[in-house]
């Protein structure tokens, strides 16, 4: 055994049994579901940074890239993993930052180069970034990533040609490529794959040192307790619109504008600010079902792109009303679209919570009442999941929509807004005078309270 070997085999005995189970694994397709904080990342960079030497001494190229969500706490957990672990074994690695394009811009990327083209390069998770690099991949909370399908797709590829792919991150909930390639509703995820699952009971009957039942105490909140520590999927519990419900409106003919009879159509708008999306989505009503004609989502653009996107839909569709959006920046946009198109078919909405709660109910009631078609997309379909039911400071819930995914809820809200217009229309339109009383709320301006 060689010096180095001989500091190797010292180095990973001072890891804990699960760790030295995750480094030891050398399947090339890995992933591990790991409680908060136990040790996830340092236990990757020791992987990382024993290859590299391996690879030095015997005068081959292993070098890595890491993708993480947050660039300055996965740096500085990267950071101190590589350090400590090339110090145990006695490895040299000359340290370096960087700029790297992204995007139109520039990201800062860290390096640990070891020589001979071993080198590992930590980046911020972006489709943009990940492109063109041939090596082994290691994606740090993939479950939180943005635009996770954009990434997979741009970082899948190059472990085609033989290089090593490791996933690791703590659930978030039944959604997203991370909950795809882990499990499906309990069952085994995707094929192919080495899973590792390590709990807060697993760690701490392994050696971890912290007070699993002070943790508990101390952040009062039995389902956060069960997702971050427990690594329970439980997005059913909070989701507005269950897996179920949502699949049981879904429909091959819905979003396709070519199959628009002439029918009582209704558009919602959501505006979107800075980096998120640009939604709007066209129902008709056929009966009492609101069929999807079309959802048009926009990334980026320029206002007037969007204003022409808008007015070819209502060109089309001829609408009855047009719910948009008028929060922030939306009041100045709504209002010259009332000013083109009209300010009877063109209604302002502001998102207050409380509006927002009405919209989203009144879209949930479509899909109980299997009242509505959608489109099979899975950006769709991730987009409506991802409204959670939270309690609010009084205990009243509230909606949050993560943007953990492709969107900040924009095309559920799109879609609560064409809904709300539809029932809110004259009987004419296809609403039943129930269906309307149930949702006017959503849509009238609440009135103010006298003190």
């Amino acid at each position: 055994m060689t010096e180095r070997e001989r500091l190797e085999a010292a180095a990973k005995a001072g890891l804990l049994p699960y760790q030295r189970a995750w480094v030891d694994d050398g399947a090339r397709l890995k992933i591990g579901m790991w409680a908060r904080q136990t040790g996830k990342t340092f236990a990757a960079t020791f992987e990382m940074v024993s290859d590299l030497a391996r690879a030095g001494a015997e005068g081959r190229r292993s070098p890595w890239l890491v993708l993480s969500r947050g660039e300055r706490q996965s740096r500085e957990a990267m950071r101190a993993g590589v350090r400590a672990h090339a110090r145990s074994i006695g490895a040299i690695f000359r340290e370096l930052e960087r700029d790297v394009a992204a995007g139109g811009g520039t990201v800062r990327a860290a390096e640990w180069d070891a020589g001979g083209g071993n080198v590992i390069t930590a980046l911020p998770a972006n489709p943009d970034t990940a492109r063109g690099y041939a090596r082994n991949v290691y994606l740090d909370e993939f479950a939180i990533h943005r635009r996770d399908r954009e990434l997979w797709a741009a970082v899948f590829p190059t472990v085609t040609r033989g290089w090593r792919l490791r996933v690791t991150s703590t659930p978030k909930g039944k959604r997203g490529k991370f909950h795809e390639l882990m499990a499906e509703d309990g069952r085994a995820g995707a094929p192919g794959w080495s899973r590792h699952t390590v709990g807060i009971h697993r760690a701490v009957g392994e050696g971890l040192g912290v007070d699993a039942d002070g943790l508990r105490a101390g952040l009062a909140d039995d389902e956060l307790w069960r997702q971050e520590y427990l690594c329970e999927w439980l997005d059913e519990a909070s989701a507005w619109l269950p897996w179920a419900l949502i699949d049981s409106c879904v429909h091959a003919d819905a979003g396709d504008p070519a199959r628009f009879a002439g029918g009582a159509a209704f558009i919602g708008v959501d505006i979107a600010a800075r980096a998120h999306l640009w939604a709007a989505w066209a129902i008709e009503l056929v009966g009492d079902v609101a069929w999807t004609r079309e959802l048009r989502v926009l990334r980026g653009g320029t206002f007037a792109e969007r204003d022409d996107a808008l007015a070819d839909m209502i060109r089309r569709f001829r609408p009855v009303r047009v719910a948009a959006d008028a929060t922030g920046v939306g009041a100045a946009v709504v209002e010259g679209w009332r000013r083109a198109h009209g300010a009877a078919r063109v209604e302002p909405v502001v998102f207050t919570p409380a509006r927002k709660l009405d919209l989203a109910t009144a879209l949930r009631r479509r899909f109980e009442d299997r009242a509505i078609r959608v489109p099979p997309d899975a950006a769709l379909r991730a987009d409506l999941h991802g409204v959670r039911r939270v309690a609010g400071p009084t205990g009243a819930p509230r909606l949050l929509a993560g943007a953990d995914g492709d969107g900040h809820g924009d095309r559920f809200w799109a879609g609560a807004l064409a809904c709300a217009a539809a029932v809110a229309a004259a009987p004419a339109a296809g609403a039943s005078a129930g269906d309307r009383s149930r949702v006017r709320a959503a849509y009238a301006p609440r009135p103010r309270s006298r003190r």
